[in-house]
């Protein structure tokens, strides 16, 4: 795999923990408001420009990615942020509980994305790639980076640790409780986890299908629009951060469908105890890979899919695909879970208590908890050239934005 350092745009000495900010898509504009209030340094202002806006405004208008633009250079303008002199790797470590993982934050080529070396398992949507191509283009930056996974390698393992054992540019804890630690990579260090990672053939995107299909659209725009394009322009890469496989944590992505397609309640759990071996009075999580819990009118009950998978399908044999083609589509009527405004995905770290709060106050008839993909099975839907069901993986940490900016120039 090809990566290189960068020239980062970063936070001055003693302002990382008042930029940063958790990614853009992960919150709602109200929410973002909320979380940038009194807080005129956050990179939301940056990556979430319409909370200066009132609700009349359309998030994907121009007037938005300019105020984007306008309050990056601001924060350039004033210090906030400033730019490294030389190209650099950076490790990033993060530590939620008693987790934590650290990655090399470099440059991934964007050929490497657009011929597969670089493999995902979502299909992403033209809309959400629109925004941030549009973003992209607007500030001429990678704002945030994509979540990358790479087969755990020795020889970088141990150049991160050494890289560790050094004094950070930053280090903080964030207001949800987990700590980020930012080193800089020394040169001679840098240059032999490059030459590592050209003996690595192949990484996966674990988060940011859209940011990666966004960089890719970017260069081959900026390679139409310039006439002496070679190749070793800055815009031929976008910002990444490699994590080894098997620090990443996967939490479960859940379910709560808005009402039993026309069913009753007891109609449809017997449709349900006809389909799977059914144990009432469970708990609110499953234990292991073939089983979810459903909550309904009340009640948790435990469903076993392990008997109705096909084991030779990497796609077919998730849980979520099990769901998805035996119980979602058919008996719910949840045909396309992508479009479908009767389906609320609802991200593991809310827990289960989240989908017990929206069956009982009426917003949910039904909900699934379901157990987390592995990246075992992440990387074989990848390897095998596949797409997953939508939101089935969940990523936390989650990694901070604006700790670290790529300008494509």
């Amino acid at each position: 795999m090809r990566v290189r350092g960068f020239r980062a745009v970063r936070p001055a000495e003693g302002k990382a923990e008042e930029v940063a900010s958790v990614p853009y898509d992960t919150i709602s504009t109200e929410e973002a408001r909320a979380l940038a209030k009194g807080r005129p340094n956050s990179f939301l202002h940056v990556i979430r420009a319409e909370l200066e806006f009132d609700d009349s405004t359309d998030v994907h208008s121009e007037e938005v990615y300019r105020r984007s633009l306008a309050n990056f250079r601001k924060m350039r303008d004033e210090g906030v942020l400033v730019q490294d002199d030389e190209p650099a790797l950076y490790v990033y470590r993060q530590v939620m509980g008693s987790h934590a993982q650290s990655g090399i934050v470099a440059c991934s080529h964007v050929d490497d994305y657009l011929s597969g070396a670089i493999k995902k398992h979502e299909k992403t949507r033209k809309e959400k790639e629109d925004d941030r191509l549009k973003h992209v283009l607007a500030l001429n930056a990678n704002a945030g980076p994509v979540f990358l996974a790479y087969p755990d390698d020795p020889d970088v393992d141990s150049a991160v640790a050494e890289v560790e054992a050094g004094e950070p540019l930053y280090d903080f804890t964030a207001e949800d409780g987990i700590r980020h630690t930012v080193w800089q990579v020394p040169g001679e260090k840098a240059g032999a986890v490059i030459e590592r990672f050209k003996a690595i053939p192949s990484t996966y995107v674990a988060d940011g299908h859209h940011r990666s299909a966004a960089a890719g659209r970017a260069a081959e725009e900026k390679r139409k629009a310039n006439q002496n394009h070679t190749g070793e322009e800055e815009y031929n890469w976008f910002m990444t951060v490699l994590f080894p496989a098997s620090q990443l944590k996967v939490l479960p992505y859940n379910r709560a469908v808005h009402d039993l397609n026309g069913l009753k309640a007891t109609e449809f759990i017997a449709k349900i105890k006809g389909l799977f071996d059914v144990t009432e009075d469970a708990a609110d999580a499953p234990e292991a890979r073939g089983r979810c819990s459903m909550y309904i009118e009340g009640k948790w009950y435990s469903l076993d899919l392990a008997g109705a998978c096909d084991t030779d399908d990497p796609v077919g044999s998730l849980d979520v695909s099990i769901l998805q083609d035996r119980v979602l589509g058919p008996l719910l009527g949840i045909e396309d879970p992508r479009t479908s405004s009767r389906i609320d995905f609802v991200g593991g770290i809310r827990g289960s208590g989240e989908l017990v709060k929206l069956v009982d106050t009426g917003k949910a008839a039904v909900a699934f908890a379901m157990f987390p993909v592995g990246m075992d099975q992440v990387i074989a839907v990848s390897d095998a050239g596949m797409i997953m069901a939508p939101k089935c993986t969940w990523f936390e940490p989650k990694l901070r934005s604006g700790l670290l900016v790529h300008l494509l120039d």
